[in-house]
């Protein structure tokens, strides 16, 4: 593990993660490998109870950012002393939105898209086990936004808590507090590697987020429905 990101959910990480590895420092862990691959949610619930299987999380991987990996950046700048450490930023009002719209709106409210994932989750074990592990991580017990989420305050509260805690905890010659805005410059000198010749990254995360949770509901309803339809067709032939 050469970089352990930081920041905040929403602060650019998928942006982040190509950039990592366009620098040859990936495969960098984010959340849509855990989207990708349902059957690491037990893992990081396993990290929730204390444990740490983080050789087996990631076998494979140079760099994380995003959560779950940011959650535990305590744990991993001791489990891996030589990496670095990257705070991603983002103006607060403009972060908290995003987060809103987002990763918020999966497990509350009454949107679209809490409301297919929850339906994915009746039908899809799987999928169940993953809406645990974010309940676990972001909202409930000793979650992220636990202590508070319903006003905007109260998340961008928790965001700056946060920064200020990284600060803190991660020695200063290991840290950088960076924005994707920024581009390769601060983040390259930082990492001590060359500044590639082509164009800083930018992905539309929140798209790409939105698109991976409706399509993977919608193809998990349909499956579910082709397999009731099919059960329905031999009760009928059996009568």
């Amino acid at each position: 593990m050469k970089v352990i990101g930081a920041g905040m959910p929403r602060t650019g990480t998928l942006t982040q993660k190509m950039a990592l590895e366009m620098l040859g420092l990936g495969p960098c862990y984010h959340m849509v490998d855990v989207l990708a691959d349902l059957e690491q949610a037990p893992l990081w619930e396993q990290a929730l109870d204390g444990q740490a299987p983080w050789a087996e999380i990631f076998a494979g991987f140079q760099s994380t950012v995003d959560w779950p990996g940011g959650y535990f950046y305590g744990e991993l700048i001791d489990v891996y002393p030589e990496a670095k450490v990257v705070l991603s930023v983002r103006e607060p009002a403009a972060w908290e939105r995003s987060m809103r719209q987002t990763v918020w709106s999966v497990r509350n409210g009454e949107s679209l898209i809490r409301l297919l994932s929850s339906a994915q989750g009746c039908v899809n074990p799987q999928w169940a086990g993953f809406l645990n592990m974010i309940d676990r991580l972001l909202w409930e017990g000793k979650g992220t936004f636990a202590a508070g989420n319903a006003e905007p305050e109260d998340m961008i509260e928790t965001m700056l808590r946060h920064n200020e805690e990284v600060k803190r905890t991660v020695p200063a010659e290991r840290l950088l507090v960076w924005s994707v805005a920024e581009g390769w410059e601060p983040l390259c000198a930082f990492l001590e590697v060359p500044v590639p010749d082509v164009p800083f990254p930018h992905i539309n995360d929140r798209k790409e987020f939105l698109n991976r949770i409706i399509d993977g509901s919608l193809q998990s309803l349909q499956e579910w429905r082709s397999q009731a339809s099919s059960v329905e067709t031999e009760f009928a032939v059996g009568d």
